[in-house]
């Protein structure tokens, strides 16, 4: 990738040189004059000692904050939001030697205790779901994760969002959508790929370290795969790029998928796509012959590639999807075309009618509608599509959803009769919970209801009506029992989640 990468982040690379020799040459500037030990070496030692006492004092107040109050702490990563009037400007604040410093060695998987009862973690997220209300049945399953796919280029989605002058890139996806269950109000559970992986198909979501890099995520995970397999299900994923790519062969090892589908399988470099994994296109279709091949029912998820940097396309396709205003739009009219290949050759197989299609994507990329997208809770919005053939799925829900409900969806649906793991809800209509979303690098991000809650995993620092999504306007001062509420849940969200998973109970 680095030639690739020299070519696509030229600036990058040029201010790189520039800054290292105007650095050199400022550094050349400076002359030093050695100076020999002064003669009166007592008064050298203790002036010294003195020098040092004092610079040491004033550094220790400086990092703990700047005063010595014995009440005062270490200011923090967090301490940089103090400064800024938006949130995502807080990076702005920070410096690289000290958000490395305050960083090194941390291990964000900790057990936190908000004194939450087990009562109220059941009330407000219910972790250990039972869905009883559909009959047991065992349709084919077949899950996309899109690359990139974020919910701003899908029409469909986006129909009722009175944006000016919008244009999506998708219309294929907009015709499925027609005969779709969609969410046109869900968002990711992290911010990167393998954070999708493990929300979509476990139910785990990510925030501020991923938990499959994490020392926890080696333990037996109840999951799509688990449960899926326990009714007989052949598991399979599939992904185009070179095989232990993105680290999804590890944890698709971890889930326990019986089969892995990658570039090594696939065979064929002249579909290569010089950077990524295979074209779309002629990846979904090995897919879909591989697919015919299995022993029903299947359970098949695909974890797609072409729609990223450096937005290319194969070229037979020049100049056969629209430019768009940013590079992302022709590659996400190229996937489009790939679905739209994909289900015509589908359709023909004796598996299409009995199978249940479910689309979603890891996180979003580039952002040429910023208003909405651009704004913080919409930068990881995206699509989450239910299609079966016979109809049975069709409608825009615009509750609240994210990628973690569409594990326990999917159980609800197949009438899976047995207690599961989830911090999700079925997307169904589980009255059991209300709907929220959950994500959040630097801050936890808590939507329920009418309100927004920002919580730094010690305090509330802020509250935002369920529409600003920009987080422009702090309620925290006039705060009401529904924000204790949503804070309460968010707690119980998070006490539940660490809890679980460092006492390997997931």
């Amino acid at each position: 990738m680095f030639f690739r990468f020299l070519f696509s982040y030229w600036h990058v690379y040029l201010l790189f040189v520039l800054f290292s020799i105007l650095w050199i040459f400022l550094y050349k500037r400076v002359k030093v004059v050695p100076k020999g030990v002064p003669s009166n070496k007592l008064w050298y030692m203790l002036s010294s000692i003195i020098g040092i006492a004092v610079i040491g004092i004033l550094m220790i107040g400086g990092i703990r904050g700047g005063d010595f109050k014995k009440s005062t702490r270490p200011i923090n990563m967090l301490d940089a939001s103090r400064h800024v009037k938006r949130i995502e400007h807080s990076d702005i604040v920070l410096n690289t030697p000290f958000a490395f410093i305050r960083t090194f060695s941390s291990n964000s998987f900790k057990k936190v205790d908000y004194g939450i009862s087990e009562a109220v973690i059941k009330t407000y997220i219910n972790p250990i779901k039972h869905y009883t209300n559909n009959p047991k049945t065992t349709p084919n399953i077949v899950l996309f994760i899109t690359e990139s796919y974020g919910r701003e280029y899908l029409g469909a989605f986006n129909k009722d969002s009175n944006i000016t002058d919008y244009e999506g890139f998708t219309p294929f996806l907009d015709s499925l959508a027609q005969h779709s269950l969609i969410f046109s109000n869900a968002y990711a559970n992290g911010s990167k790929s393998i954070h999708g992986m493990s929300s979509v198909l476990a139910g785990i979501p990510s925030f501020k370290n991923a938990f499959t890099s994490s020392a926890y995520s080696k333990q037996d995970i109840q999951s799509l795969v688990s449960t899926l397999k326990e009714m007989g299900y052949d598991t399979s994923f599939f992904h185009g790029a070179p095989n232990g790519s993105m680290g999804f062969l590890g944890f698709g090892n971890i889930l326990g998928f019986d089969h892995y589908y990658g570039k090594t399988e696939y065979n064929n470099d002249a579909d290569f796509d010089g950077s990524w994994g295979i074209w779309d296109e002629p990846f979904f279709q090995f897919m879909k012959n591989t697919l015919d091949d299995k022993t029903k029912p299947f359970f098949g998820t695909i974890f797609t590639v072409s729609s990223h940097e450096p937005y290319l396309i194969p070229e037979e396709y020049t100049d056969k999807f629209p430019k768009g205003f940013i590079p992302m739009h022709q590659t996400v009219g190229y996937t489009d075309y790939a679905f739209k290949k994909f289900f015509e050759a589908a359709e023909k197989s004796s598996w299409f009618e009995n199978t249940i299609f479910i689309i979603t994507a890891d996180h979003g990329n580039q952002i040429y509608f910023t208003d909405p997208y651009a704004q913080t809770m919409n930068r990881n919005s995206v699509p989450i599509l239910f299609y079966k053939p016979d109809g049975s799925f069709k409608g825009d829900n615009k509750e609240l959803a994210q990628q973690i409900d569409i594990y326990p969806t999917v159980l609800d649906i197949v009438g899976y009769d047995k207690p599961f793991r989830s911090w999700g809800r079925s997307l169904l209509g589980d009255k059991d919970v209300e709907p929220f979303v959950i994500n959040g690098t630097g801050y936890y991000q808590f939507q329920r209801g009418n309100y927004i809650c920002i919580f730094d995993g010690t305090n509330v620092i802020g509250f935002y009506d369920i529409e600003d999504k920009g987080l422009n306007n702090n309620l925290i001062a006039s705060r009401n029992s529904e924000m204790d509420e949503i804070e309460l849940a968010c707690k119980a969200f998070l006490q539940d989640y660490f809890e679980r998973i460092i006492d390997k109970n997931l």
